[in-house]
């Protein structure tokens, strides 16, 4: 195991149990204490951790978001609704964006299966690249950009610059929160800015969100609600929420027999 992927998971377990123990930890990992508390450290010095003796506590922050791993384990059957529902959709041809989240992965795992000879995916995300490269008659682009560990992905300036260097006819994204008063939300400006770089370059965008985002906040607003094509979600949403994406002309797209709200 990579030492990112032991922070990564040393993080999931700090969001849920809030407090975790240095000698636990070495023998679940089969590292040395030293090791773990070099982990600690480094955690506290990047702000998520405040190390103890013995051990580190979570620094409580509406802002932090889980790993990438960790956040690729919730909400599994919903992410591969929506990856299915995303693949019925894709045509020979397109361009897409495709972000870095964990539902993306699920995404580029169902249309990398599609009996398309032609398709370019553009993307900031490691994941993502990996799930795809297995169809070399395919364009597959990375944006460029800082690799975020957490993330597995890559932002910042040179990131946004290089989707900004292409059009998508599509883009796929995520978020952390999803209504119609407060828009698209996502947890840190970073990200943000990606997708913002994305939607600004796409033809159409298709927000990829399971129903438990449904009615959430988060710290970053990425747009408003009236800026996205629509919404391909495993559920479809409550009834206020869906009276307001259908007054502003929002799509929705879920599992019930292809149905769509649309103005």
């Amino acid at each position: 195991m990579l030492p990112v992927e032991r922070r990564n998971l040393i993080i999931g377990k700090l969001k849920m149990e809030k407090m975790v123990y240095v000698a636990p930890l070495a023998k679940e990992f089969d590292v040395s204490e030293e090791t773990i508390r070099r982990d600690l450290e480094r955690l506290d010095r990047e702000g998520i951790a405040t190390k103890s003796y013995g051990g580190a506590t979570i620094r409580e922050s509406k802002a932090l978001d889980l790993p990438f791993n960790v956040r690729r384990s919730h909400h599994v059957t919903e992410k591969q609704i929506i990856g299915a529902l995303v693949a019925n959709m894709v045509e020979e041809g397109d361009h897409l964006f495709l972000d870095a989240s964990s539902t993306a992965v699920y995404v580029a795992s169902a249309i990398k299966n599609l009996d398309l000879p032609e398709l370019t995916v553009v993307t900031n995300s490691i994941e993502n690249l990996m799930e795809l490269s297995g169809r070399p008659e395919w364009t597959i682009l990375s944006t460029g950009g800082r690799l975020a560990d957490r993330y597995l992905a890559l932002f910042g300036p040179t990131a946004c610059e290089g989707i900004r260097s292409f059009h998508a006819d599509k883009a796929f994204i995520s978020c952390k929160g999803v209504s119609p008063e407060l828009g698209v939300m996502e947890g840190s400006e970073e990200v943000m800015q990606t997708k913002r770089a994305m939607i600004a370059g796409a033809t159409e965008v298709w927000l990829t969100v399971d129903s438990s985002k449904f009615g959430q906040a988060a710290f970053s607003k990425v747009c408003s609600l009236d800026k996205i094509t629509g919404i391909i979600s495993d559920r479809y949403p409550p009834e206020h929420f869906a009276e307001q994406c259908q007054a502003m002309g929002v799509q929705i797209v879920w599992p019930g027999a292809g149905k769509e709200l649309s103005a």
